[in-house]
């Protein structure tokens, strides 16, 4: 596992809000413990540009099939309308998923990729959420019983977060991946989630 690198699927259509305080909170140096702890490359189904819901154009750094875990830290996978537009289309992210869990990597999938990761058989044996049971049962997957009604759920390796919850997705994120101290982590959550303005000097005593 490369533990500087992490991976950021490009599914069309992926929502721009759901990844950003994850992404940019892992380049960032600030409130790190490592400055520039984490560099994020963007994974795309091929080598095209990619647009955004937000009508951003990326384009990715590298195909999914090229993608090995023993490059990577983490496989983020955005929400995005094509996971239930076209879900076969989106399946070489899951597949690659189901691979970056078998070798011990974390995956954090957010909103419609919950359902990806759900029709893959990945949420079958682990607890897991997402923006409502009702939209994963649709998928016809077998992990009913494990759906939790939280901001954002970790089990293992794998994370997961309904779409209204970019801030808990993140702090999932950096608690799996050890990026800030706990004190830290809950002052960072705090300042993003809550505007809790006490939050604020933890952060900077972190960074100073």
């Amino acid at each position: 596992m490369n533990k500087g690198t992490v991976h950021l699927a490009l599914p069309d259509g992926l929502a721009d809000w759901e990844t950003g305080h994850t992404t940019a909170h892992l380049r960032s140096g600030q409130a790190h413990r490592r400055p520039g702890a984490f560099e994020v490359r963007t994974v795309g189904l091929g080598p095209d540009p990619v647009t955004t819901m937000g009508g951003s154009r990326i384009l990715p750094d590298l195909v999914v099939a090229d993608l090995d875990p023993a490059d990577s830290a983490l496989l983020i996978l955005p929400g995005a309308s094509s996971w239930d537009e076209s879900p076969e289309r989106n399946a070489p992210f899951t597949r690659a998923a189901r691979a970056f869990l078998d070798a011990g990597v974390p995956v954090a999938g957010i909103c419609g990729a919950t359902a990806g990761l759900a029709r893959e058989g990945l949420l079958d044996d682990r607890q897991h959420t997402s923006g409502a049971a009702e939209y994963l049962a649709a998928t016809g997957y077998r992990g009913g019983d494990r759906y939790r009604e939280a901001d954002a759920v970790t089990d293992g390796d794998l994370i997961t977060a309904g779409p209204t919850e970019p801030v808990a997705f993140a702090r999932e994120v950096f608690a799996r991946l050890d990026v800030f101290e706990p004190e830290v982590l809950d002052a960072w959550y705090r300042l993003f989630a809550r505007s809790d303005a006490s939050a604020f000097e933890v952060l900077m005593k972190a960074s100073a």
